[in-house]
């Protein structure tokens, strides 16, 4: 129950900064990537303290032990391979196009449904071609 709990506090907590800092709504998103017309730098600030919440989080659990699980899951790997790069291609067009990335799109789905439905069906499906296209490509080598 305690893991329950907590995921659901996280997840408020997230969908919460997402509409504070306006990562949920598109135009903001479509600004600031829009650099050579109306560029709207406030997602910038959003990112780097992000970041600056973010390393040092990291540090400061590295080698801990989590409060609910059993170990703390933590990517350890540092090589780019094919795969990692075509899929940031593939989201970073996504994102351009649409304006807007997986984890605010459950949070537009409360507020504009339609694109946010819109959004999230084209993802699984494209995660379902993505998923057969990996598993045809290992068996034939």
């Amino acid at each position: 129950m305690k893991t329950y709990a907590s995921a659901f506090g996280i997840g408020l907590l997230f969908g919460l900064g997402l509409c504070i800092s306006g990562m949920a709504n598109p135009a903001v998103v479509l600004g600031f990537l829009d650099i050579f017309g109306q560029w709207n730098p406030a997602l910038l600030i959003v990112m780097v303290a992000a970041l600056a919440v973010g390393i040092p989080g990291f540090r400061l659990v590295k080698g801990r032990r989590p409060l609910f699980a059993g170990e703390m899951h933590i990517p350890t790997r540092r090589d780019l391979d094919a795969p990692l790069i075509a899929g940031a291609i593939i989201f970073g067009v996504g994102w351009g196009l649409a304006g807007i990335c997986p984890g605010p799109a459950i949070v537009l789905a409360g507020v504009e449904p339609l694109p946010a439905f819109v959004f999230l069906a084209t993802m699984t499906a494209g995660l379902s071609i993505a998923a057969v296209l990996r598993d045809w490509l290992n068996a034939h080598g």
